[in-house]
């Protein structure tokens, strides 16, 4: 018998996918790859040692595991890749990374089937 809470998970991450999501074009060097992410933040509070707590908020993209696929290869994403997502006539640049020591992205969901990926604004073109 499957597991019901796996099943519910899969039922609401198909409506996620369907309802909430954008293509956006995962970048890795020469390779990318168009997947469905849903935008998302997280807020980071890191200690820099001195007393003083700095705030980090990062934009995430929710994208499903078996869609991030380069040259044939499902990948897990890396500090310096790129998302980009094109905004009206403008194409706005994301790079995947975290502060800190943080890991730049973790599994959004108990069964991982979805990446949560953090990144932050570096460029925009057009």
């Amino acid at each position: 018998m499957a597991d019901m809470l796996e099943q519910a998970s899969d039922w609401l991450d198909a409506m996620r996918s369907k309802n909430l999501s954008r293509p956006v074009l995962y970048c890795r060097g020469s390779d990318a790859v168009e997947v469905g992410a849903t935008v998302g933040r997280t807020i980071f509070e890191i200690d820099n040692g001195y007393g003083a707590i700095e705030r980090f908020e990062s934009r995430d993209f929710l994208v499903p595991v078996q869609t991030l696929v380069l040259n044939g290869v499902q990948v897990e994403p890396k500090p310096g890749d790129f998302f980009r997502e094109a905004v009206g006539a403008k194409v706005l640049v994301y790079e995947v990374m975290a502060p800190g020591k943080e890991d730049c992205w973790r599994f959004s969901d108990r069964f991982r089937k979805v990446f949560r990926i953090h990144t932050k604004l570096v460029g925009t073109e057009g």
